[in-house]
């Protein structure tokens, strides 16, 4: 049983930097008056709003949480809107969120300080009839139990607290979520319980399967955001699951790592997802989900920037109330005509094209094509190159990477998957740590990339010339240790290769063999004369996700061989647009 493999260490109480003004305990309910500011840097409340703190609810095991409460004041029966995550429920006016603010450029006077980090605000919600759960979730603050990390047992104990919201007095009884990463997380597990009250989802970029997205990536043990995740939040009084341990101990898919993935087929509820191209932390998982639920009732909007700027945004935020109004407060509003999928396009030259309409992601117009790595030329060609040549390059010497090119002579559009099949060969060593790169160069072959957020300031330069990924976009990666290379072929398609990370394959000397490596989702577009640059290193090309983090350095040795032409036709296929 994965239960018997988690393994635990001990939590710490908040510290003063993650404490906001609500944050000490005191049970009670107050009226905030309309004009009350949480602290001076945030927005006055539009409305009176009625404020349940500290209020006690105990789960099936026996485990009592605390949760905050924001609910119109003398409103009929009101909907409820769950933000689910181990940031502290009174952190929205803390020092570390004010800060995160000020990294990507946002305003704090956007947002009252009573949202959850991550979270709706409830001074636009209530004003909108609807009411705001922030919880304080197992082990964390001062609620009772040890946290779990990204698991099925959030999605357990999320149900039980929609069925204890869905029976009070001035709850409708239908019950959404919303939020960005780790509360986007929490509403694939939650949703996958099927509780019988929640009606809707709003999932805003966030990692699908702990294993893949954020200790494991490609098999390799990257574990400096799970680090940051662990040490830098589950805050409490108890214990704190270990997951930096649990890696470690378990480095191969089991049974703990398939409790760390929702049961996709059991997600049926409406679902409006909202995802990136350029987050290396959510994009892989969000669009996964997105491809794996079993709702009928499901819209996908991929924006160009990231996800905390996009999530408050105003027209966001009313697009999000529409759907809202549509299943929560069953409004004929339209909302059902909205287009299934709006997908946006980079050029990375301040032409970016956004809320593009489709049926299907990638659109049912989009044609998957290869282009074949030739090693003499160095470039990429739809002709499958008759002739074997091999390229490579040392591991320790400069550079430790080879790319390849192709120009475009007419404007070419991508948006979908790429994938890398690849034929490889290592020397002097049984096994490759692969990164790979798409990027877009324009005419003059200068490499093109963007800021994802507003904050364009010379430290984001400094923090996103390697690494920092979410900040700056500069083209879809994709990485695979090659010994975890055999494929999962119930979940592996021609668009996107699924590795099974239950096995170890080391390579023997001499041996050439084929792998599959999925990239990050696309929508580029080429304008004649522009160039794709396809890459492959033994180092890591993008660096950290986040600033700050430790980077994850490639483990390896010897010389690197990539196979192209001939018996062994290496390619990059991605799909183009007619």
């Amino acid at each position: 049983m994965s239960e018997d493999k988690k393994i635990y260490v001990d939590s710490r109480p908040l510290p003063g930097p993650r404490s906001g003004a609500f944050t000490e305990f005191r049970p009670g309910t107050r009226t905030l008056e309309a004009g009350f500011r949480a602290a001076p840097p945030f927005c006055p409340l539009p409305v009176d709003i009625v404020f349940e703190k500290d209020v006690a609810v105990k789960l099936r095991d026996g485990t009592t949480i605390y949760v905050d409460v924001f609910r119109p004041v003398d409103a009929a029966k009101v909907p409820t809107i769950i933000a689910w995550s181990p940031y502290g429920k009174g952190q929205g006016t803390s020092v570390s969120v004010m800060g995160v603010f000020g990294l990507v450029g946002l305003s704090n006077e956007i947002v009252s300080g009573l949202e959850k980090f991550e979270g709706p605000d409830p001074a636009y919600w209530c004003a909108r009839g609807y009411a705001i759960c922030n919880p304080d979730v197992r082990g964390v603050v001062n609620s009772e139990g040890d946290s779990v990390l990204w698991d099925r047992q959030e999605g357990r104990d999320c149900y039980d607290l929609i069925e204890w919201l869905a029976a009070q007095e001035w709850c409708s009884g239908k019950i959404g979520m919303s939020g960005t990463s780790y509360l986007a997380v929490s509403q694939w597990f939650t949703a996958a319980e099927e509780p019988p009250h929640l009606v809707a989802i709003n999932p805003w970029e966030g990692v699908s399967d702990v294993y893949r997205d954020l200790v494991m990536r490609g098999g390799m043990p990257d574990i400096g955001f799970a680090r940051q995740l662990q040490e830098g939040s589950f805050f409490g009084k108890n214990r704190k699951e270990d997951i930096l341990a649990e890696v470690e101990r378990y480095p191969l898919m089991n049974d703990l790592w398939e409790n760390k993935i929702p049961a996709f087929e059991r997600i049926k509820v409406p679902a409006y997802v909202v995802a990136s191209y350029s987050n290396t932390l959510h994009t892989a998982g969000t669009f996964r989900a997105w491809r794996r639920i079993a709702s009928n009732q499901k819209w996908l909007r991929i924006h160009n920037g990231q996800e905390w700027p996009d999530y408050y945004d105003e027209k966001n935020r009313e697009d999000l109330r529409r759907f809202f109004d549509h299943f929560l407060k069953n409004e004929e509003n339209g909302w059902e005509s909205t287009p299934r999928v709006r997908y946006s396009l980079h050029d990375f030259q301040g032409g970016d094209r956004v809320n593009v309409a489709a049926d299907h992601f990638p659109p049912s117009d989009a044609t998957l094509t290869k282009f074949y790595l030739d090693g003499r030329g160095r470039t990429l060609t739809t002709d499958k190159p008759l002739d074997e040549v091999a390229a490579s390059y040392a591991v320790k010497s400069n550079p430790n990477a080879i790319s390849f090119l192709a120009r475009f002579d007419r404007e070419t559009v991508m948006v979908g998957y790429p994938k890398a099949r690849l034929w490889v060969e290592a020397r002097d060593a049984d096994d490759m740590d692969l990164f790979v790169l798409m990027q877009k160069l324009d005419a003059y072959g200068t490499p093109l990339q963007q800021f994802t957020v507003p904050n364009h300031s010379a430290v984001n330069h400094d923090l996103t010339d390697h690494g920092a990924t979410i900040l700056r976009y500069k083209g879809s990666d994709g990485r695979l240790r090659v010994s975890a290379r055999h494929l999962d072929e119930t979940l592996t398609t021609d668009e996107v290769p699924a590795h099974s990370f239950d096995r170890i394959e080391k390579l023997s000397p001499g041996e050439i063999v084929e792998i599959e490596i999925d990239l990050l989702p696309i929508g580029l577009v080429f304008y004649a004369g522009e160039q794709l640059r396809f890459v492959i290193s033994s180092r890591n090309l993008m660096g950290t996700m986040m600033p700050g983090i430790e980077e994850y350095i490639g483990a390896n040795r010897g010389e690197h061989v990539i196979h192209t032409g001939g018996e062994h036709p290496s390619y990059l296929q991605f799909p183009i647009r007619a």
